[in-house]
């Protein structure tokens, strides 16, 4: 499931230490953490987050199995701002802005990933065991026996 916020007023470096520290996380670890940071863009990237997980709980994700795949802050636009200094004289201001993009994924369970491997394995011998049998079956030995008489005949020609 994805989010968006774009062009959110603060600029992508200090954004990213909040998006740092939630990267990989839980769902439920990732709320706690913003809940009780003390930084601007925790609650932004916190309503995004909400955000996502309501995305994901309308395809029929629970939120106990999300976990923040990614969460990428990138440059959004900047608007040029003059200060005036000394002397008739103007510094330019950049005042930055922010486009976060969130990204959440289901966690597979460990049991899970066991029972899909045991199945995979046991797909794997009888595919190897139908293989044995098709080549041991009289119609393959002809075919064979076939081929080579043919190559055999190529060659005499030659």
């Amino acid at each position: 499931m994805k989010a968006f916020l774009k062009n959110y007023r603060q600029a992508p470096r200090k954004v990213r230490l909040v998006a740092g520290l939630v990267k990989g996380k839980s769902v439920n670890e990732a709320i706690s953490m913003l809940d009780f940071l003390a930084k601007r863009a925790g609650f932004p990237i916190k309503k995004l987050l909400l955000s996502a997980v309501a995305n994901a709980a309308q395809v029929g994700i629970e939120k106990e199995n999300l976990f923040i795949k990614e969460l990428r802050v990138d440059k959004g636009i900047v608007m040029k701002r003059m200060m005036p200094a000394a002397m008739g004289t103007g510094h330019r201001i950049n005042k930055r802005t922010s486009h976060i993009t969130l990204v959440l994924a289901e966690k597979i369970a460990k049991a899970e990933v066991k029972k899909i491997a045991k199945e995979v394995k046991e797909v794997k011998e009888k595919i190897k065991k139908v293989v044995k049998d098709v080549a041991k079956s009289p119609a393959v030995k002809k075919a064979r026996l076939d081929s080579a008489r043919q190559v055999v005949k190529a060659k005499k020609t030659k």
